[in-house]
């Protein structure tokens, strides 16, 4: 597994938000991990990038166990993400939003900024050269120009995922990235994600909108913190746990 968390655990006071969890994501593939409101999906993200600690169990990736890294740690290993609510510079253009997001990796030293150097004129031009591509990549190379706080919602989203690919990620965690969008705005971000994909980029994906189904080669469901399901799509639209936990019904148990 390029991804996994074994018997993961976070707890709150009393409340157990993410229940020994096991779970994985193989290289190249679209995951998509749903669920309830409530269900543990932000938490399980958090655990796997460093934002919170966890209570017990451990996090892998690339073969690697990451329990316990920072954030800052967990990125520059190859995680990148995106949040439900999109921290942007609000007064920074579409371009220089990403470009800033290079800067995990610099390539410049002090000296060479102070002096103003060759070498840090290259690097300068590579980001930007870097971070056009990315723009393009994501359709939003025709709006470099405009402040983000101008983007539409659906930009706005898109510009988080493109300032997540800037600290060039091997994997990708998306956190609802179709929340608040209108059809028109589902379908420009669907077809950036698939575009994300098809450069070898592995993704995970919390989503509540099923749209989302369209891309996931796999889907792991959670209730109460606990996996419940775990199939292709079409599996996973058929299970009675996941069925009783959108819609009601007897009480789910773990599977």
């Amino acid at each position: 597994m390029f991804l996994e968390t074994k018997k993961i655990t976070k707890q709150f006071g009393g409340l157990t938000a993410v229940d020994q969890l096991d779970m994985g994501v193989n290289k190249n593939e679209i995951v998509g991990l749903l669920g309830p409101n409530g269900a543990g999906k932000s938490t399980l993200f958090n655990l796997i990038t460093g934002v919170v600690s966890s209570t017990s169990g451990q996090v892998f990736f690339d073969g690697n166990n990451i329990t316990g890294q920072k954030p800052h740690q967990v990125a520059a290993l190859g995680i990148g993400r995106t949040f439900q609510l999109n921290p942007l510079f609000g007064d920074f253009t579409v371009l220089q939003n990403v470009s800033t997001a290079f800067y995990l990796h610099p390539k410049s030293s002090l000296l060479d900024i102070y002096f103003n150097t060759a070498e840090y004129r290259r690097n300068e031009a590579y980001i930007l050269e870097q971070s056009k591509e990315v723009l393009q990549l994501v359709g939003l190379e025709h709006v470099e120009q405009e402040l983000a706080r101008n983007l539409p919602h659906g930009y706005q989203k898109m510009l988080g995922v493109a300032r997540a690919l800037a600290t060039q990620p091997k994997l990708l965690l998306l956190d609802e990235p179709l929340g608040g969008m209108n059809p028109s705005e589902i379908e420009f971000s669907l077809s950036g994600i698939r575009k994300t994909q098809a450069k070898g980029i592995t993704i995970l994906i919390v989503e509540h909108n099923m749209q989302i189904l369209d891309l996931c080669d796999r889907v792991v469901v959670v209730n109460f913190g606990q996996k419940i399901c775990e199939g292709s799509p079409a599996e996973v639209m058929e299970d009675k746990d996941v069925i009783s936990a959108y819609f009601g019904g007897e009480n789910v148990t773990a599977s």
